[in-house]
């Protein structure tokens, strides 16, 4: 008597499949789900699973082989084959829409603490660029804003000691103490004062005993007029920022550097400006994870040398160039946040001042609001809706 193997395996691979390759057939069958799921969602491989084992049961249902030793080890076997590849393929999908929801957070989240800053601001051309430390985030301690005045645009880049969530709540503070009292009519050393305020009210009381002594914040206060070509400046233990011009950098090191902000209770801080030149040409601001950033040979990234190895046209062209150098210089691996903004000053037509992007919070001077003299009588106390915005057009719009 034949066996009936055969005559099933004849039956499904047609009139071409030679009776030599009959027994290839189960493990055909069982590697078709495998083979679904490489390319094809948790449904399909269901689906194909399914269609599978019913057409192997189904012939041998026809043949009369179904309830035999062999015949049901193999189709236990491709049950069991795809179920669990169904279930993988299921669970691989869920982890990438876990994923996927995350990623949209964390750039939700970025996008509220650090917003984009526009390609143009005033008579500034800007670009920016922030690399995470951490894999799978985009945000970190490290901060930047701008800011448009009556006059002229006020910028803040700093660095929070530390990561994590702790780090991202003690920038995101900063930033909101920034853009609510950088457009006031206030001069560089009372904004930082306010700032260095802000960051010492919020460290009074921290969500664990040990970040207070431990946390503080490097940044460098910009103000670049429109009507002059300069820059003003106040430090705060910052690295100092290189001007570009004719493919030579040159450090602007403040004369008297304040301590960062946060250490205000271990020594009165005394914020001086420090006045610099700056025509039409590029500024470059940075963090210390661009600096301190080392190779596999513990060597240091060479900023200065290579801000100037290629040149740019555009504060974009610079970015994208340092970015591409440095991931190269650490082989893709930051051992620190790194952030970089780079400026490039243009010709001025001195005309409608108020005019800035929707990205940058406008002033409230450009409404026709009153000059405060100092932070005391136009900037709120903490813990007085800091991050509300109080102008007068806003309260006649509503």
């Amino acid at each position: 008597m034949p066996h009936p193997l055969p005559a099933r395996a004849s039956t499904l691979l047609g009139p071409l499949s030679p009776n030599g390759v009959v027994l290839a057939l189960d493990p055909l069958l069982i590697a078709a789900p495998a083979i679904s799921a490489s390319f094809a969602s948790s449904l399909v491989t269901g689906v194909i699973s399914a269609i599978d084992v019913a057409a192997m049961a189904g012939d041998g249902l026809l043949h009369h082989i179904l309830g035999t030793m062999l015949f049901d080890s193999e189709l236990i076997a491709l049950v069991a084959v795809s179920a669990i590849v169904t279930v993988c393929r299921y669970l691989r999908e869920r982890h990438r829409r876990e994923l996927a929801q995350v990623r949209t957070v964390s750039e939700t989240t970025q996008r509220v603490v650090l917003r984009p800053l526009p390609r143009r601001i005033g008579p500034l051309r800007i670009a920016s660029e922030y690399l995470a430390a951490q894999e799978q985030a985009l945000i970190g301690g490290d901060l930047y804003a701008a800011v448009r005045t009556s006059g002229g645009t006020r910028l803040i880049i700093g660095d929070v000691l530390g990561k994590g969530l702790t780090a991202i709540g003690d920038a995101a503070l900063l930033l909101g103490a920034f853009r609510e009292a950088a457009h006031r009519q206030a001069t560089l050393p009372d904004l930082a004062a306010y700032l260095e305020h802000c960051v010492c009210w919020n460290l009074a009381e921290p969500t664990e005993a040990d970040q207070a002594a431990e946390c503080f914040i490097t940044a460098a206060l910009l103000d670049i007029p429109d009507a002059t070509p300069q820059m003003h400046m106040v430090t705060c233990g910052h690295p100092p920022p290189l001007r570009l011009r004719e493919r030579q950098a040159t450090t602007l090191r403040a004369t008297h550097p304040a301590p960062p902000l946060g250490l205000g209770e271990l020594a009165t801080p005394d914020y001086h400006v420090d006045t610099f030149p700056l025509e039409p040409r590029d500024l470059l601001l940075y963090t210390d994870g661009v600096i301190e950033a080392r190779d596999a040979r513990g060597t240091f990234y060479p900023l200065t040398q290579r801000v100037t190895s290629r040149p740019h046209d555009s504060p974009q062209a610079l970015l994208h160039h340092l970015r591409t150098d440095l991931l190269a210089h650490v082989s893709g691996h930051l051992a620190d946040d790194a952030a970089m903004v780079a400026l490039q000053r243009t010709p001025w037509p001195h005309t409608d001042i108020c005019a800035t992007s929707r990205e940058v919070p406008r002033p409230s001077a450009c409404a026709g609001s009153a000059t405060h003299e100092g932070l005391a009588s136009s900037i709120p106390a903490p813990g007085q809706a800091l991050f509300a915005s109080r102008r007068p057009q806003d309260a006649a719009e509503r």
